[in-house]
């Protein structure tokens, strides 16, 4: 976890709308291991959406503090571009055009890897401006503020909550409900040494086929989180990391899909901007322990051995030996 990078929140004067300014504020986030789906939907009126269903990881987080002051806004460490932009985005929608201040940001979670790194960064920017204002600035305005710091975001703003997120909008299409069911998941690096940089990295061009599996797969997860139905979540996981096969290709996805069929896992799910890809599990399972150590080996042959898993709901590391 980051670490402790703040000492205490003394408010010296007023901030926004009357509110007490603080002299330095805070602002967290939690990362995430990829998506459950991604793709094309529709909203209300028919219009079409680039979407997708965050798989929560709280092992990983991005932790800011914020101190307001006369003059430049200057970030530490300096290469923080999106978070200090999106920084610069929450002092101007606090109608503080003039203010600067010094942005810190820390982070554990590994870059290039699909596991929101930059959005983390850019909403803990945002929430510890606001928080250093006396401002709440709720989950869609700092999506809209994310979208516009770095042209795509993922939904961690939201939490848990599960939700179809238009990622270039920074909407909500649908909530789908208060937390996916949970999972036990276990990660695999499928290019180590080699991230993929999500600025480069074009927008997937879905065909007519693709477009129409969405639609039936949105339904199975809205199923799957209503009754708590974690096989058929990985139903839907697989079928949408097949599609993103397509488009953003991982070494030795064929073998690890086998891997996890031939092992009893609900399924797999991946990164669709990143390298990672997650074996899921159904913790309520009994044989859920012996099941992930087998698959753990078996990668470990493979020569993909996995670092890590976690279950969804919880925030401790679970090391693989």
């Amino acid at each position: 976890m980051p670490g402790d990078v703040i000492s205490r929140l003394a408010p010296i004067r007023l901030g926004v709308g009357g509110r007490q300014r603080k002299e330095q504020g805070f602002g967290r986030v939690n990362g995430h291991h990829g998506e459950i789906l991604q793709g094309i939907f529709p909203d209300e009126t028919g219009r079409l959406h680039r979407g997708l269903v965050t798989l929560p990881c709280n092992i990983v987080s991005s932790a800011a503090v914020f101190r307001p002051a006369a003059g430049p806004l200057v970030t530490v460490p300096d290469d923080k571009r999106k978070a200090a932009d999106a920084a610069r985005l929450a002092l101007d929608t606090l109608g503080l055009h003039d203010q600067g201040g010094y942005l810190t940001v820390e982070s554990d979670i590994p870059v290039g890897l699909g596991m929101g790194s930059s959005t983390a960064d850019v909403v803990a920017a945002i929430r510890a401006v606001a928080d250093a204002h006396g401002a709440a600035l709720g989950a869609d305005e700092v999506a809209r503020l994310a979208v516009r710091a770095e042209t795509a975001s993922d939904s961690i703003m939201h939490g848990d909550l599960a939700v179809l997120f238009a990622q270039r909008e920074g909407v909500v299409l649908e909530h789908l409900g208060p937390a996916l069911p949970t999972l036990e998941v276990l990660s695999v690096d499928t290019s180590p040494g080699s991230p993929v940089d999500t600025l480069k990295q074009p927008a997937a061009v879905y065909d007519e086929w693709e477009i129409q599996a969405f639609r039936p797969l949105r339904g199975m997860l809205r199923r799957a989180i209503r009754t708590g139905d974690a096989t058929l979540l990985g139903r839907v996981a697989t079928a949408s990391a097949r599609i993103s096969q397509r488009h953003l290709p991982k070494p030795a996805f064929e073998e690890i899909n086998a891997i996890a069929a031939s092992i009893g896992a609900l399924g797999i799910q991946v990164a669709h901007s990143g390298t990672v890809v997650g074996l899921l599990f159904d913790p309520r399972n009994p044989a859920t322990a012996r099941r992930i150590a087998e698959a753990a080996a078996r990668l470990k042959a493979f020569g993909l051995p996995p670092a890590f898993h976690f279950r969804t709901d919880a925030a401790e590391v679970r090391h693989v030996a």
